[in-house]
């Protein structure tokens, strides 16, 4: 690939930002902003879904197959290897989609409750 304006603008803003998420704060509040993303999705998910009650099933399986496919990621055993772990932290987009999955979770658990009582 040419080395234009464009790439290199790129590549800097990618670098940039790198350097930013080092923090670990900024790390740890992105990771609360994605549990709460989370949270949100499901309680619109399951409010649609519910509304409609026309394709309950078929979006409770894609559910269970992204939240499965979620932990196979973060649960994999290269994420788990001491080893590895030295040379190479877990990403932080791992972190992120881990915590949207456990914040989506506990909204579909606290909605079942509710539906429940």
């Amino acid at each position: 690939m040419q080395r234009t304006r464009l790439s290199t603008l790129i590549d800097d803003l990618g670098d940039q930002l790198r350097l930013w998420l080092i923090n670990p704060w900024r790390r740890i509040s992105l990771v609360l902003i994605s549990l709460l993303l989370g949270y949100y999705f499901a309680v619109a998910i399951a409010a649609i879904a519910g509304q409609a009650a026309a394709q309950d099933v078929v979006i409770s399986l894609f559910l269970v197959i992204a939240a499965e496919f979620v932990n196979w990621l973060v649960y994999s055993r290269r994420w788990r290897d001491p080893e590895l772990l030295k040379k190479v932290p877990k990403p932080l987009w791992v972190d992120c989609i881990n915590s949207f999955k456990l914040g989506a979770v506990y909204a579909l658990a606290v909605e079942a409750f509710k539906l429940g009582s």
